[in-house]
């Protein structure tokens, strides 16, 4: 009889373990998508669908909506831009089971999640920061600042060489790891037929871990390097 109820707590105890052990599983950091300029959090689709079939659930993934698609050259890093990065990053801390998150960032969303780092001073908690396309030292089709700057995105708050906001942003600390995903037929961060500035690609961030290039377009390096993306944040 003691045995058969030592047996029967064993298996109790085993089911118990297992369940732990799935529950562990399945545990992961939150993941906050920010999207290009002009784009939507739809231009992440193959990126999410790619997320959930490796596990993660809907709650994990968090893509917010920023900017004016229709006037592209109005947005910049400042003001209503902001608020829905902003917001993204604190709830996705919030409520990782990990209490940590990964940022995949995509053109300008490259820069406007950096910048919402810093200001929530959140760096502690973003595990792996993944910039695609970004022009983190600005695009020379913008023009140097406050030269041949003519408009919102390429103005004070925007991507000119040098511009205040660029040069308040860099060096920050972004999270434990930080990635880059390039290519040098960028068609937006290399339009003016150069991709670096100061020697340096565009795209690459500072004090990063690694850099990977692609021979892909500006939105061809968004959805079809979800490999790589996928296996940088595991």
């Amino acid at each position: 009889m003691k045995l058969k109820i030592m047996s029967r707590q064993l298996v109790a105890l085993g089911l118990l373990l297992l369940v732990s052990a799935s529950a562990a599983a399945v545990c992961r950091d939150s993941v906050v998508l920010v999207h290009g300029n002009a784009a939507s959090p739809s231009s992440w689709e193959n990126t999410v669908d790619a997320l959930l079939a490796d596990g993660y659930g809907q709650q994990d993934i968090f893509t917010p909506d920023w900017g004016l698609s229709s006037c592209p050259a109005c947005n910049n890093h400042n003001g209503s831009e902001e608020t829905p990065v902003r917001t993204a990053i604190n709830t996705a801390i919030s409520q990782s089971c990990t209490g940590k998150i990964d940022v995949i960032g995509h053109s300008m969303g490259v820069t406007l999640a950096a910048q919402q780092i810093d200001k929530l001073a959140a760096s502690a908690y973003v595990d792996t920061f993944v910039g695609i396309a970004g022009a983190m030292r600005g695009l020379w089709s913008c023009g140097v600042y406050p030269y041949n700057v003519w408009n919102s995105t390429c103005g004070y708050y925007g991507l000119s060489v040098q511009s205040p906001f660029l040069d308040g942003l860099y060096g920050i600390p972004l999270g434990d790891k930080v990635y880059s995903i390039k290519s040098y037929i960028d068609q937006i961060v290399c339009s003016s037929g150069t991709c670096t500035v100061g020697g340096i690609h565009s795209s690459r961030i500072w004090n990063e871990d690694a850099s990977f290039t692609y021979s892909l377009g500006h939105f061809g390096l968004q959805s079809d390097t979800v490999t790589k993306q996928i296996s940088l944040i595991q």
